[in-house]
């Protein structure tokens, strides 16, 4: 079983995991999707979907790896979420010498090819090739149903304390351009940055999408004094999207993406 990872290292088992370690949310949901759920041994905090993640043993998250509790589990694989852990955790996990696969996504193609490597991995490829295939097709689908309509512009926002955003290269930024949006902060030079709220007024969004539940409203309370400077505040156009479906890099990301479509189309 040989793979390449999304940092260009090649992982090489001499037989399929049959032990697996995942330390992200988004790629517990992949394992399951590529068809190896029932060789997942452990977990990273945060773990929610499916329901069956949440009876394994968490062993930290991308600040704090649980080394002892990880090499217990004797894992034959660790999937790793590479700009979502620190390097020093990236280092102690290389020194147990257990094989890791290193993901780093950036758009829905790259959401597919983490499916097929991982199901290379597991010796799955069928499952994960069936997988691949139905996000790819479903992703094209709401590009043709979208991508053509008038064009709305977009604030994301990541945080609100202090106020955060991202540029043209994140994934979310990708469901922004197919829904027909335009993120208004396409062009910072940082995958993720601080904005100022002169900046984000003077860009004069006209939909407001961030993540989060119910109770996150309040993260949206900070525009409320701009109501006579920003389109989306005056009409209001705000979009509250499930984060486990918009902010995952997993196999349920285009089912948030829809969403967000339909928040961009009701501002048309």
């Amino acid at each position: 079983m040989s793979t390449t990872d999304d940092l260009g290292n090649t992982i090489t088992l001499p037989q399929p995991a049959r032990r697996v370690v995942s330390l992200a949310p988004h790629l517990t949901e992949l394992a399951y999707a590529a068809g190896g759920g029932a060789a997942l041994v452990g977990v990273g905090r945060y773990g929610d979907y499916p329901a069956a993640v949440r009876k394994l043993p968490q062993v930290g998250d991308a600040y704090a790896l649980n080394l002892e509790a990880i090499a217990a589990l004797k894992p034959d694989l660790v999937l790793l979420w590479g700009s979502g852990t620190n390097e020093r955790a990236k280092a102690q996990l290389r020194a147990l010498r257990i094989p890791v696969y290193e993901s780093e996504i950036r758009s829905v193609e790259g959401i597919a090819s983490a499916l097929r490597a991982i199901g290379a991995l597991l010796g799955t490829e069928p499952a994960a090739q069936a997988a691949a295939g139905q996000l790819q097709l479903d992703w094209q689908s709401l590009g043709e149903q979208y991508a053509k309509r008038a064009p709305v512009r977009v604030f994301y926002q990541l945080w609100h304390e202090p106020l955060m955003t991202l540029n043209g290269e994140h994934l979310i930024s990708s469901a922004i351009a197919t829904c027909g949006g335009v993120n208004v902060f396409a062009t910072l030079p940082t995958l993720t940055s601080t904005v100022s709220w002169e900046a984000a007024v003077k860009a004069d969004p006209q939909l407001i999408a961030t993540a989060g539940a119910q109770a996150d409203d309040a993260h949206l309370e900070g525009w409320q004094r701009f109501s006579s400077r920003v389109s989306a505040v005056r009409d209001g156009r705000y979009a509250l999207l499930p984060g486990e479906l918009i902010a995952r890099m997993g196999p349920r990301f285009v089912l948030g993406a829809r969403q967000l479509c339909e928040a961009i189309d009701k501002v048309r």
